[in-house]
């Protein structure tokens, strides 16, 4: 009771109400208008997440002048998650071996299989550890004009320099339909455009390339159709990759290409490096040329991850619907590893043939 009616006594002594400064300044911040950060009012559609800071942005400039970017292998532990103690191995064995660029969770990294979760921690991740070192261009494109813009805006919060864009596939679209797709995901930030009808069903024909090449953050356009469709672009002005490693070494030095978005530098990025770096080299692109027919007589990534596991830089672990190549093939691995030079390749163990039993298979995850 004694306290109660202390505290009643000091509620009407003036003394021991709060300062009138604070008081007044309460009353202040509550009748102030609030204003919205600058980058939240400026008119733009398309970027409703993304910043206009640019000290941690990367040029298209930038992403333009790569000669050799590595489409990278993600590794999976056996119950299907992510090894990121293999993969960090992996890109930094290709770092050390002169990759400019890394590809994460395209088609050889499977970002087909990975839920968007995965695919972002993955290109987080990657920034985080590597993105001193080499340039990482995140796959976050899709068939869905709304997901690409949506994986882009994560894409670009967590540190990638540059996204890669597919057409949309399956569904497809007109002409008109993809110029739009593209111009609405093109302003968010540097891109590669990837040419794959093989996959997509669908040619992005060299129209929709030169209207959409008139955006400042078109990089340029990893091609697959041909060395006739990179030159046609190249006359143009326009930067271009080849998609094909076959094809590379000429696309390079006969055709006006930049360099290659490659699947074979999983295995040698060395002698790749060579091949997009140190001029004209017949003899050493006909030396990997039965190594790449090897690599895409079955469709990537199925032949690449099996590799990876004969040379023992990862678990033997796939991802369902891919499986293992077949014994005999295997054995053609190792023969072609030994014509080609182990120490050509990734890793220090033996190359290994394996046995069917060896494979984990995994449907969940």
């Amino acid at each position: 009771m004694a306290a109660l009616s202390s505290s009643s006594m000091c509620l009407r002594d003036s003394t021991c109400q709060l300062p009138r400064s604070v008081s007044t300044n309460y009353y202040k911040r509550r009748s102030a208008k609030w204003r919205s950060p600058q980058a939240a009012v400026i008119p733009n559609l398309h970027l409703p997440m993304r910043s206009f800071e640019v000290k941690n942005r990367t040029s298209p400039e930038d992403i333009k002048s790569l000669r050799l970017i590595k489409a990278i292998k993600t590794p999976y532990l056996p119950d299907g998650r992510f090894d990121l103690e293999a993969y960090d191995v992996l890109v930094n064995m290709q770092i050390v071996n002169g990759a400019e660029g890394v590809i994460v969770g395209g088609t050889t990294g499977e970002g087909q299989l990975m839920s968007w979760d995965e695919h972002i921690m993955l290109i987080g991740h990657t920034v985080n550890c590597f993105g001193g070192s080499i340039k990482v261009i995140g796959n976050t494109g899709s068939n869905s004009t709304r997901e690409a813009i949506h994986a882009t805006e994560q894409g670009f919060a967590v540190g990638m320099h540059a996204a890669l864009h597919i057409n949309p596939y399956y569904g497809k679209t007109s002409v008109e339909g993809l110029i739009s797709h593209f111009d609405t995901v093109l302003p968010m930030g540097p891109a590669i455009i990837y040419n794959v009808p093989s996959r997509t069903g669908q040619d992005i024909p060299p129209r929709v390339i030169h209207t959409v090449a008139q955006s400042p953050n078109l990089a340029g356009v990893k091609e697959c159709v041909g060395n006739d469709r990179v030159e046609q672009y190249t006359e143009k002005g326009i930067v271009v990759w080849s998609g094909n490693d076959d094809q590379c070494h000429d696309a390079r030095w006969n055709h006006g290409a930049t360099g290659v978005i490659s699947v074979t530098s999983n295995l040698v990025p060395g002698l790749m490096q060579k091949l997009m770096f140190e001029g004209k080299d017949p003899a050493l692109n006909s030396k990997l040329l039965p190594l790449i027919d090897w690599l895409f007589k079955e469709p990537n990534p199925i032949a690449l991850n099996t590799a990876l596991v004969q040379l023992g830089v990862v678990r033997p672990v796939f991802r369902l619907p891919y499986v293992p190549l077949p014994l005999p093939k295997r054995v053609e691995f190792v023969n072609l590893v030994k014509s080609i030079g182990r120490e050509n390749f990734v890793g220090e163990k033996d190359v290994q043939v394996l046995d069917d039993d060896d494979f984990i298979l995994v449907g969940r995850y």
